[in-house]
């Protein structure tokens, strides 16, 4: 159902900036409105009306609006007119499709004094006997009734029998207002009955049985195809007395009255409510593993963000192409030995190192410009390569005098060292 709210009329308002107090024509058709509410507080300078094809049932809280000049509340629920005594400078009303009935309450019309136009057609009064005469001798403001134009003699002569007219649209009125109440009665008696039916439809033992048949229940089963999902049989089950229940109900013949109205309004929305349901019912994105069963870290890159990684001698530097108007404090940093991991907005980035690094020596810093991350990670001590101390003593004691005697020998000396060394001796 619908409802007037402060946010539906600043969306029905980009024409004047989304600003409501200063609107001077609003329309808010097909919305589902079942009540006239705040318009009148909200938007009083108001000219233009429009509130057709809704569920509204009594015309209320517009009576402040003093220079509302065109009200459109066609097909609605409306029963009566009513409440228009204070729209001073209302000039065209109308009320083509409703349920209008009680014809006598146009005479409430008669202080709208620059009324010129009115639409009554579609309305169970349009079908009484003198209906129009009724309506032109009432309304002397009145030019237009239903689009056609009210000709002087045609006022003239309707004065002359409005005497005679008037009790017969009373007696018309009164046969009308009998009927309504009991299809008033008889609609909600059957509303109270379908509430009823899927309330014990909706509860285990809806049979009038307090037990569970056992055989009835097996034989049922294997009717249908066992090798099927109990979730997908499930699903079927109920897609199926879902779509016998709307072919049921769109085939039932029924009144126009504002009951039906609601009625398959209602049923409406409960499909709509069962769709969404539906739809609601995908398969969980599963969590992302970061970690392995093993204690393994995995590279993710779930942001989708640009990064660099330099690695030298010393420290290793993690570049992330942060996005530059993004708060920091959106990120999460987390650096292992192993491993660093940076949640952005909550999304994990990781990325498994090529050497142990010092968690506690690391630093993380953001540039103002860019917007970049850049996290220095030292190595650990020992990672850092340096010169071996054996490797020196030998070539300081023995191969340093004899390459100083023979020079060939040099580079004989050099690709020794070199050999010692890849193969860390």
């Amino acid at each position: 159902m619908g409802w007037i709210t402060e946010d539906l009329i600043r969306r029905n308002a980009e024409h004047n900036d989304c600003v409501i107090f200063s609107l001077e024509e609003l329309s808010l058709h097909q919305q589902e409105i079942e009540r006239l509410e705040h318009i009148d507080k909200w938007c009083r300078d108001l000219k233009i009306l429009y509130l057709q094809n809704n569920l509204i049932g009594k015309i209320e809280n517009v009576s402040k609006l003093k220079k509302l000049e065109y009200l459109n509340l066609a097909l609605n629920n409306i029963e009566k007119i009513e409440n228009l005594e204070g729209c001073e400078e209302l000039a065209k009303l109308d009320l083509t499709v409703n349920f209008i009935g009680e014809l006598s309450s146009i005479k409430t019309l008669k202080h709208n004094i620059h009324l010129k136009e009115l639409f009554l057609m579609g309305n169970p009064c349009a079908t009484f006997n003198h209906y129009r005469e009724f309506v032109v001798a009432t309304l002397p403001q009145l030019k237009w009734l239903d689009g056609k134009e009210i000709e002087p003699s045609e006022r003239i002569k309707a004065l002359q029998d409005y005497s005679v007219i008037e009790p017969q649209i009373r007696e018309q009125e009164k046969d009308h207002c009998l009927k309504r109440s009991k299809l008033k009665e008889e609609a909600q008696r059957k509303h109270q009955e379908e509430d009823k039916n899927e309330d014990e439809r909706s509860n285990p033992g809806s049979d009038g049985h307090w037990y569970t048949d056992i055989n009835a229940t097996l034989s049922s089963l294997e009717s249908k195809d066992h090798l099927q999902a109990p979730d997908m049989q499930e699903y079927n089950t109920k897609k199926l007395d879902e779509s016998e229940d709307d072919l049921e109900f769109w085939n039932k013949p029924c009144l126009f009255t504002p009951e039906s109205r609601l009625e398959t309004l209602r049923h409406m929305e409960k499909q709509r409510k069962n769709q969404e349901k539906l739809s609601e019912k995908k398969k969980v994105k599963p969590p992302r593993i970061l970690i392995t069963g093993n204690g393994n870290a995995l590279n993710v890159n779930e942001p989708k963000i640009d990064f660099s990684l330099n690695d030298n001698e010393k420290q290793i530097i993690l570049d992330l192409a942060v996005y530059r108007y993004m708060d920091t404090s959106l990120i999460d940093v987390d650096v292992q030995p192993t491993y660093v991991r940076v949640m952005i907005k909550g999304k994990p980035f990781q990325l498994v190192l090529p050497a142990e690094v010092r968690p506690d020596s690391s630093s993380a810093k953001r540039s103002q410009t860019t917007g970049h991350l850049v996290i220095c990670m030292p190595k650990d001590a020992a990672q850092v390569s340096s010169p071996r101390p054996f490797l020196i003593s030998i070539f300081t004691k023995h191969l340093l005098p004899i390459s100083a005697f023979w020079m060939p020998c040099s580079f004989c000396v050099l690709n020794l060292l070199f050999l010692l060394y890849s193969l860390n001796i």
